[in-house]
């Protein structure tokens, strides 16, 4: 209807179906086709005709006046709209889980908001797969892509896991060389509600499976680290968790010829991820693109 309504005031701007048809590139028939068609639409005659002469009808003048308004608007609606999507404003709400929140995503939201003064940041640390569709979440930060096709993603970080404790605890217990000498070992662990826990462990030539047991359990990845710090015991751990104290000798990575996990095969990568339009609104792309540009420095290296 609209592109009808375009045609017809070009017509009634111009003064003739050929001029119409020239600046549009139309045939003159496929001009007056699209006239009568939004007459029969209206059930009003808008032009008078003559070979030589169009002119409007009253009906046409009142349509031509109120179809000028509607253009008017639709025209200033669209370009509003399209500006709004060129600048990033509103509130993005965002889930993470509680370790990689506190320390690498709230530490960055002064530096987006400062580039950024029209955004504002709603954050929620959960240590739980939060719906981000039901619970109205712009960006959940998780471990691992999301199966739901619904979901869109881009990668932040490979996430590796390392075994680690104090040089006061290792000094103090029983050695450890190989995996399997975990089971002399307290080992720190994430609650997940088994009855028994098992670490994953490949060296290239082998694949080991070891029963662990220790005396504390968390939904979170920091006080376990807190702990390994404070002499407590083993963690295995995300590496990002742990770089910086391995380097400042608080934590030593233990058996660092193999690949460890809380779970058979990968460890996975830790995902940005929404729903909704594969081009979301301004402030999320922007919040996204700045966490994977700041988190693409992280030095994970020792």
């Amino acid at each position: 209807m609209f592109n009808l309504i375009k045609i017809f005031l070009k017509v009634v701007e111009v003064g003739s179906f050929s001029k119409t048809s020239q600046i549009l590139n139309m045939a003159p028939s496929s001009i007056a086709r699209n006239i009568d068609q939004l007459e029969k639409e209206l059930c009003v005659t808008l032009f008078h005709r003559t070979t030589r002469q169009l002119t409007l009808t009253d009906e046409g003048q009142d349509f031509y006046q109120g179809a000028t308004e509607l253009i008017h608007n639709a025209d200033a609606l669209f370009n509003q709209t399209k500006k709004q999507n060129q600048h990033p404003q509103g509130t993005i709400r965002i889930s993470v889980f509680e370790s990689f929140g506190r320390q690498w995503i709230s530490p960055l939201l002064p530096k987006f908001l400062a580039q950024y003064p029209e955004v504002k940041v709603e954050i929620e640390l959960e240590n739980r797969m939060v719906d981000i569709n039901s619970e109205n979440i712009d960006l959940g930060i998780r471990i691992g892509r999301p199966a739901d096709s619904g979901l869109h993603a881009r990668m932040l970080l490979p996430n590796q896991t390392w075994l680690c404790a104090s040089p006061t605890y290792l000094a103090n217990s029983e050695p450890l060389n190989c995996p399997h000498d975990l089971e002399n070992h307290n080992c720190l662990l994430l609650n997940n509600d088994r009855q028994k826990v098992y670490w994953y462990f490949n060296n290239g030539k082998q694949c080991l499976r070891v029963s662990v047991a220790g005396n504390i359990t968390s939904k979170g990845g920091t006080p376990l680290v807190e702990a390994a710090v404070a002499h407590g015991g083993v963690v295995l751990m995300s590496n990002w968790m742990m770089v910086d104290l391995v380097k400042e000798g608080k934590l030593i990575r233990c058996l660092p010829n193999w690949h460890s996990s809380m779970h058979e095969g990968s460890s996975g990568e830790i995902y940005a991820v929404y729903s909704g339009s594969k081009f979301p609104r301004p402030a999320l792309r922007a919040f996204i693109d700045f966490l994977v540009a700041e988190i693409n420095n992280i030095d994970l290296s020792l």
